[in-house]
């Protein structure tokens, strides 16, 4: 199996068919500067976006139940323990107690699948 340029970077986080429009995320675990982190992806308008599953307010899981970060409109991401609310296509914080927005994590989608981009500071978790 070849590698493209580049692809050594790419890591498989999930089908396609598993990120819906405003749905539920699929987590996944990334080593943020040292540490390991739970990170999660979702899909907005037709394209894959994920985020260290940290809340920029406190830094504190965002979920209110597991892998659910969108609203019941299905158009903003929402930390459920203070109320802050995020742009879910940038992580840019829209409202509520919060500095700065999320922290974006670069993803690819081909063939079906979506994979994440290791950069800095962000690598695969090694087990």
């Amino acid at each position: 199996m070849h590698q493209h340029d580049g692809d050594a970077a790419l890591h498989p986080l999930c089908n396609s068919r598993d990120l819906t429009d405003g749905g539920q995320a699929v987590p996944f675990d990334v080593n943020h500067a040292g540490q390991t982190c739970r990170a999660f992806a979702i899909r907005f308008r037709g394209l894959p976006h994920a985020y260290l599953n940290r809340c920029a307010h406190v830094a504190m899981e965002m979920d209110w139940q597991p892998n659910r970060f969108f609203d019941d409109t299905g158009r903003w991401l929402l930390c459920a323990t203070h109320g802050a609310v995020y742009e879910p296509d940038t992580g840019a914080c829209k409202g509520g107690p919060c500095r700065g927005g999320l922290i974006k994590i670069e993803l690819t989608e081909r063939d079906g699948v979506v994979h994440w981009r290791s950069q800095y500071p962000f690598s695969p978790v090694e087990f």
